[in-house]
């Protein structure tokens, strides 16, 4: 059987999230259904990061195992035509037995996207997060510096988190403002369940002025999900990139791009401390 490897983007507004589900459109179900259709065959596909209902991704990495010969045009074209219109198929390439999609991921890069300003939107309404009161970006960034580093995450992980551990080593914490769109972005080896959400809704009361940042060191040291902010909504999430090492021989893009959906550019911020910065 052939291995491949899929660069899927989507826009989470009216899915399900990832995982197929009984009662509606998932990314999964909608790729297997497509890509099982250019196979001719039943496939199953297997993600690098499960994504909640109404979250986005610009570089999920996906791979299937097949008996059918096809290239990787036809591969691509063939998913995309069987695919609606809020799913696409980037790329396709051909990977090694010992490629896994979630499994040979060393991070993950996540983007939480706050239209910060008086009005909310009728256009960006499920493609950001609105918070009314003013963010001061700087509070937040000292904030971010307490959750740096390998960590019990209890406090960040949903109830229903099925993760083995809570430890995760988070490497970077970037928080950067271009007029009223405020972005926060994240890199991690893993994720918990609701941990980007979570603790965008920690700094998000820091940058509020309800919390010193210091309040984001005393959460984690909590270990208690009700010690923490409130979760943020999904539509400010993104999940915009998957590093792989290089031997993998997947498409450049699948390093993280920011992601700016108002703006055309992003000035330079000041970045919290990185730790482990090769793995980007």
């Amino acid at each position: 059987m052939a291995r491949l490897a899929f660069g899927v983007e989507y826009d989470g507004s009216n899915l399900l999230g990832w995982q197929v589900q009984s009662d509606g459109r998932s990314v999964q179900g909608c790729l297997q259904e497509a890509l099982s259709k250019v196979a001719d065959e039943k496939l199953k596909v297997v993600c690098a990061g499960r994504t909640d209902a109404g979250v986005h991704a610009t570089a999920q990495v996906a791979h299937i195992e097949t008996n059918a010969q096809r290239s990787e045009r036809s591969w691509l074209l063939g998913a995309n035509s069987n695919l609606p219109d809020d799913i696409c198929v980037n790329w396709a390439e051909p990977v090694d037995d010992d490629f896994h999609a979630r499994f040979s991921a060393r991070s993950r890069t996540y983007q939480y996207l706050i239209l910060n300003r008086n009005a909310r939107s009728g256009l960006w309404r499920r493609h950001t997060s609105w918070i009314r009161e003013e963010l001061d970006v700087e509070l937040m960034r000292q904030g971010a510096q307490f959750l740096l580093g390998e960590h019990d995450f209890s406090s960040f992980r949903a109830a229903a988190c099925q993760a083995k551990t809570p430890v995760r080593t988070v490497y970077c914490i970037d928080i950067e403002r271009r007029g009223d769109l405020v972005s926060l972005r994240i890199r991690a080896n893993a994720f918990l369940h609701h941990m980007v959400r979570n603790i965008a809704g920690t700094l998000i009361r820091i940058g509020c002025g309800d919390a010193g940042p210091a309040w984001a060191g005393e959460v984690l040291a909590a270990r208690d999900r009700c010690s923490a902010g409130s979760k943020a909504p999904p539509s400010g999430l993104y999940l915009v990139g998957v590093a792989y090492d290089e031997s993998h021989g997947l498409p450049a893009d699948v390093v993280p791009a920011k992601l700016f959906l108002m703006y055309d550019g992003i000035v330079t911020s000041t970045r919290t401390q990185r730790m482990s910065d090769e793995l980007v």
